[in-house]
């Protein structure tokens, strides 16, 4: 047969193949939907409000309340509910003994991992790796799915520009490309390849939407944010979320330009579910319908659960506007009986899809895998991948395994429930190997000095100082851990300052006046401002919250197992009052540049007025951050060159290849995140300086030149403007570098 009649007969086979899985989806979505409509035929008004309001059981009356609500059918969900053995005998009562045999939907805050913990989803961030985040948040689903929890309010994809903000350790960063990458990978880990698979967890994508974007970096606070901003930057991972399947969303706790978000229509209804076309279900967050009074926006219980469901929220979770009200509201008219039908058909629709009519028990052999030693193993590659060089003066990492001691310091040295980051309900400090552990692992006991110095991360008693001098004079390198405890970021820890707390700076001062080889390695929830430190330190690695194996992935690094490879996902700033400071900002009629702006210190005492240039920059801060978005070193070196495009001109349907070498010319093999940025020259509305359009993480041996080629589609360039989204004709720039501050430039026209 020829080559041509077997490329043609193979397409056929391809295409009968597409047709007949399309065709099996639609059949098994079409027979969900009837088997939606026939249970909800049934279903009493009581039956229907039930099915809309989720509880925690330390607020059900007790576990005999509980058991009884559940049987009555008061309840379609239960947070906070979890082992084999109780999971099983609440849906038991659901099934075998409630009037229509629905199954609970059993939710739980499974953030970045269950038992096995992995980097805080800011640290997954750096390692700019969406399989390896996509694997930890599998693992993560097939732990919880053993204890029987089968929804969690996870992945958190607010967008953020303030590290104040207690809740950026949960998201991915400021940059909407990358978070939207991971926001795929997060959702596609949870939810597994089907539904019905006893490991497949619900994802929930939250906050919906511009959380976020909290005044001043308050928690719950209020957001102001214009049309473009919200939809160019704030809406891509959510929209991504959508796209990857995700099957619920959950609105936040913040207003967003004078409108709860649990009370939006725009948002919930407009943009989720006319323009996106979801048909998954919406929570609220935690009593967010009800604070919607605290807010001023509702005046009462009966008001806010008329504006929640008027606005497209399902369920509610923990508080009891529903119940307590959706029956008055339908009996004055003032609600349709359809906002209740389709809310309740949301949330069925989603217990079909899990397959929760099938199988709604858990099999007890399942939580064998609990903690399986190749889950520790991914959460060590994770949390290696995570951490970011950000100095290496006269490499002084990696350190020698044959150096004779090493002075280990600091209070994140041995602090096994510190290490494990925020928002861990279920992960265990005895479970977790410090950085203390691991060092003594490798090097042997004998080789490691040990001395806390600060007690605790926010210790201001410097009486330890003289002795832990001492000790690091005694030793061949000093290895320091600091930075943040856990309960330092996370939902409702937000900071004024983000400088290091407690004694920590003075402590690593005294420690580099020694002359020994200092080695600072930051563990915290967010981007700190550590400009004193760069400057005293000889090596400086970031390692974030780093999970359970968090020891053992930061010996690898310090002791040259691999290089370190995490880029930065958020921009690091000099100090609060730099805030916000993202790399994507937009241009100004008068911008700061290395010749035209004045460093305080330098202005003469007596001073005409017009002598400080009148450019955007602060006199102490200047105009650039401490450490540039996409930032990260190598114990190798990478060299850019021969940047080439495959034309300098497309149209508004086309593309362009851009490529370019990047050489590794170090001693060892290693990866390397290598970056695409654009700028759009001139637009409708003012556009961003440069913008993350693609990513790449390579491994690049030692002595070898890799070629780097990215495909830009036009459609790549479509943004909103406040009107429409559009792709306008004109001039861009464009970047393939190691940050966003770097990079070989070319240039090319749209048309």
């Amino acid at each position: 047969m020829s080559s041509y009649k077997l490329s043609v007969l193979s397409s056929l086979i391809f295409f009968a193949a597409v047709a007949i899985s399309c065709n099996h989806s639609e059949k098994k979505s079409d027979k969900i939907e009837i088997r939606v409509e026939q249970l909800l035929e049934k279903m009493t008004l009581d039956d229907k409000i039930g099915q809309m309001t989720q509880v925690d059981p330390g607020f059900a009356g007790g576990d005999e309340q509980l058991k009884k609500s559940v049987r009555d059918g008061r309840y379609g969900s239960i947070l906070n509910l979890w082992g084999v053995e109780k999971v099983n005998e609440m849906q038991k009562i659901a099934i075998e003994e409630s009037r229509l045999g629905i199954p609970l939907l059993i939710g739980r805050d499974v953030i970045h991992g269950y038992r096995t913990i992995f980097p805080i989803p800011l640290g997954m961030a750096a390692s700019w790796n969406p399989e390896i985040v996509k694997k930890a948040f599998r693992i993560s689903a097939i732990e919880c799915s053993s204890q029987g929890i089968k929804w969690t309010f996870a992945p958190m994809i607010d967008i953020t520009w303030d590290p104040r903000w207690g809740r950026i350790a949960e998201g991915c960063g400021e940059d909407p490309y990358l978070a939207s990458t991971l926001s795929k990978a997060m959702v596609e880990g949870i939810q597994g390849d089907n539904l019905t698979d006893p490991t497949a967890v619900a994802a929930c994508a939250k906050h919906f939407a511009g959380y976020g974007f909290s005044e001043g970096g308050r928690d719950y606070n209020t957001t102001y944010i214009s049309e473009p901003v919200l939809r160019n930057v704030v809406l891509k991972p959510f929209k991504a979320a959508k796209d990857a399947g995700a099957l619920t969303f959950m609105s936040g706790f913040n207003d967003l330009n004078g409108v709860p978000a649990t009370g939006n229509e725009f948002t919930l209804r407009q943009i989720l579910r006319k323009e996106w076309g979801f048909q998954g279900m919406v929570v609220s967050d935690w009593s967010s319908i009800s604070e919607m009074i605290s807010h001023g926006f509702c005046a009462n219980e009966k008001e806010a659960a008329y504006k929640a469901l008027t606005a497209g929220v399902d369920m509610e979770m923990s508080s009891f506007t529903y119940a307590g009200n959706l029956k008055t509201l339908l009996k004055e008219g003032k609600i349709d009986q359809k906002l209740v039908d389709d809310a309740v058909r949301n949330i069925l629709r989603v217990k079909f899809k899990l397959g929760l009519f099938e199988n709604p028990y858990v099999n007890p052999e399942a939580q064998k895998q609990v903690l399986n030693p190749e889950f520790l193993d991914h959460a060590r590659t994770v949390a290696r991948e995570s951490a970011v060089l950000l100095k290496n003066k006269n490499k002084t990492l990696p350190l020698s395994p044959k150096i004779h001691s090493v002075a280990v310091i600091g209070p994140l040295a041995d602090s096994p429930r510190d290490q494990l980051g925020t928002w861990v309900f279920d992960g265990k400090a005895e479970n977790s190997v410090t950085p203390l552990t691991a060092l003594k692992e490798l090097l042997g006991a004998d080789k490691v000095n040990y001395i806390k110095g600060l007690q605790y991360s926010r210790d201001k008693n410097k009486s330890e100082f003289a002795k832990t001098v001492a000790l690091a004079k005694q030793s061949d390198a000093i290895v320091y851990f600091g930075g943040e405890e856990w309960i330092l970021s996370g939902e409702g820890q937000c900071r004024g300052e983000i400088n290091m707390p407690g004694a920590q700076d003075e402590l690593i001062e005294a420690l580099a006046s020694t002359g020994k080889p200092l080695v600072v390695v930051i563990m915290a929830g967010r981007p700190l401002a550590i400009g004193n430190l760069l400057a005293k330190a000889d090596a400086v690695l970031y390692g974030w919250h780093g999970g359970s194996m968090a020891g053992p992935a930061l010996a690898d690094l310090i002791f040259g197992k691999e290089s370190p490879s995490g880029k930065l996902p958020v921009t690091f700033v000099k100090g609060s009052g730099q805030i916000p400071f993202y790399y994507y900002h937009n241009n100004t009629g008068r911008p700061a540049s290395a010749k035209n702006w004045t460093p305080m210190d330098s202005i003469p005492v007596v001073n005409p007025q017009t002598s400080l240039g009148y450019k955007s920059f602060q006199l102490d801060y200047g105009f650039t951050p401490l450490l540039p978005f996409g930032f990260g070193l190598s114990y190798t070196t990478f060299n850019y060159s021969d940047l080439k495009l495959s034309a300098m001109s497309m149209s508004t349907t086309g593309s362009i290849e851009i490529k370019a070498n990047v050489a590794n010319s170090g001693d060892m093999d290693a990866d390397e995140i290598v970056q695409l940025y654009i700028r759009d020259r001139v637009g409708s509305i003012t556009r961003p300086v440069k913008e993350l359009k693609g990513y790449k993480r390579v491994t690049i041996k030692q002595g070898k030149n890799v070629e780097i080629i990215f495909r830009l589609e036009a459609k790549d360039l479509e943004f909103f403007n406040g009107k429409a989204n559009v792709i306008e004709p004109g001039e861009f720039d464009v970047w393939i570098g190691p940050n966003s501050a770097e990079g070989l430039h070319g240039e090319f026209t749209i048309h």
